[in-house]
């Protein structure tokens, strides 16, 4: 069936070559040579899209632009004009054409706007599968031979970008072919971890990390005496960040971004203490007792970022900096700070953790309503977005460019979509942690599990003599034999942390200018 255009325009009559190259090329093209009779074509015509004429005698192009909004908003128009007069373009444009066309035109012209109209998503994941059938043998290629933690960082960049790609389209089956693909890179990222992870905690090979990115990345800019906000957002993957970066790319004109890794557990307990204190979690029960608590420890696990971070401060000669921290647990809390800004504004450092992404991942567990509507890693990303887009934050980061704030913004952990169970047995002082384990006597697949049995050379805190951790690598996620079936239906398909895998260790850091 040929696809239907409405063209307006008072010399119609003179435009039958255009109608028949476009006839040809599968359209079927009514005209009128007045917008009174083109408006009345609209509301039975079926139309697809509009081809308007600016210039015309009684009712002018801009004119029936805002009829044809008022008779369907939904319809596409194309303004077609003689005009190149800068103001009539942004009239035209804030009226929300679709594309606006200079006379004398070509039948190629029009072709071109109506295939980029009507046609784009469809040429768009023609191109797109094309182009990642060609890839696909590269990034198997790159899976098999990546060595260091730079080729692992930006293999994942790949697999997050064919996934925003993908989230265009429709075609599941090329999703799937990926998820598979990711699966499998996953599983050879696990081993270049367990090779790789000790090294990296006790020589100077190693990637920014938890406990390194402070000092190496913000405080340089706290040490230009430039006003920095810092923005930790709890559980923030790397595709959340390109998905809400568009947001903050409407406020900032410079961004800066690379990775980091997050230590191992990729926990918040662990990972997040780590990055507030510039230690890893061994060093800060030696040296901060008093602020860790370790898994089995009755208490919040992470009440004491505050004073762990002014203690970094002090250590990296930023004594006298004065600072405010935050931390967001709900969006009323989130409003006052929005309101109050203005009293910290003058303030050289101001640090905002921000724990909507890890209430949202957990509530995909805990509630139905939240579970519906996060059906996957696309739907997960898109509601990402639209909290964001609405959301208190995002006027505070506004409010802290127009203070002069340079903006930094990175998370602790990622997290994955957990869909394989793993048996683990372990007894009532092991972690509850679906995706590592600390605890003694611990029974487990080995094939499913990095393991550490010695925890104190990992810089790992241990809670007996016989403790050990074990990571689940992948998207698996530990079962325990009582209730197994109870437990499985319950965590499959959940989103969880702690575990080895590129979407829970490759995290962003990113400074906004």
């Amino acid at each position: 069936m040929n696809t239907k255009i409405l063209w307006i325009d008072d010399e119609i009559e003179m435009l039958e070559p255009h109608t028949i190259f476009l006839t040809q090329k599968g359209y079927e093209v009514v005209g009128a040579n007045n917008a009174t009779d083109g408006l009345n074509l609209i509301p039975d015509g079926n139309f697809s899209a509009v081809l308007l004429d600016e210039n015309m005698p009684g009712i002018g192009g801009l004119e029936a632009l805002q009829k044809i909004n008022e008779i369907d908003a939904s319809l596409p128009v194309v303004m077609i004009t003689k005009n190149e007069e800068e103001h009539i373009m942004e009239e035209a444009i804030g009226r929300q054409i679709v594309d606006y066309i200079l006379k004398p035109v070509n039948p190629i012209q029009i072709l071109s706007s109506l295939k980029k109209i009507l046609k784009r998503d469809e040429i768009i994941e023609k191109k797109t599968m094309q182009d990642y059938q060609q890839e696909f043998r590269k990034i198997a290629m790159d899976s098999m031979y990546a060595t260091t933690y730079d080729e692992w960082a930006q293999l994942y960049l790949k697999f997050v970008n064919w996934d925003l790609k993908f989230d265009r389209f429709s075609d599941e089956q090329m999703s799937e072919i990926l998820h598979n693909q990711k699966e499998e890179a996953n599983l050879l990222f696990s081993k270049f971890i367990e090779t790789n992870y000790y090294k990296w905690l006790t020589t100077d090979d190693k990637p920014l990390m938890s406990h390194t990115v402070f000092k190496e990345v913000i405080h340089p800019q706290i040490e230009k005496n430039e006003k920095v906000l810092l923005l930790l957002v709890d559980n923030l993957r790397y595709d959340q960040w390109k998905t809400i970066e568009p947001l903050f790319k409407k406020i900032f004109n410079k961004v800066t971004e690379q990775s980091y890794f997050s230590i191992l557990p990729s926990a918040t307990q662990y990972a997040r203490n780590s990055f507030f204190a510039g230690l890893l979690p061994l060093e800060i029960e030696k040296q901060f007792p008093q602020y860790w608590l370790n898994d089995p420890d009755e208490g919040l696990k992470n009440q004491f970022e505050e004073p762990l971070l002014e203690a970094q401060l002090k250590r990296l000669g930023l004594r006298d900096t004065k600072c405010k921290y935050f931390k967001v647990l709900n969006s009323e809390f989130e409003r006052k700070i929005y309101d109050d800004f203005k009293c910290y504004s003058h303030l050289p450092f101001i640090t905002i953790v921000y724990n909507f992404i890890d209430i949202l991942s957990h509530a995909k567990t805990n509630n139905n309503v939240i579970n519906e509507f996060i059906r996957d890693d696309k739907t997960y990303r898109s509601l990402t977005y639209t909290w964001f887009e609405n959301s208190s934050i995002l006027k505070i980061i506004q409010l802290a460019a127009k203070e002069g704030y340079k903006v930094i913004i990175t998370t602790d952990h990622g997290t994955i979509f957990v869909r394989r169970p793993s048996r683990v047995i372990g007894d009532k002082e092991s972690s509850t942690n679906l995706r590592y384990k600390l605890g003694r006597n611990l029974q487990y697949e080995t094939k499913d599990v990095y393991v550490i049995d010695n925890p104190e050379k990992y810089f790992l805190p241990k809670v007996n003599i016989n403790s050990k951790y074990i990571f689940a690598k992948e998207n698996k996620f530990f079962a325990y034999p009582k209730n197994y079936n109870h437990y499985v239906n319950y965590y499959k398909n959940t989103y969880q942390h702690g575990g080895i895998s590129m979407e829970e260790m490759i995290i962003p850091i990113v400074v906004l200018e």
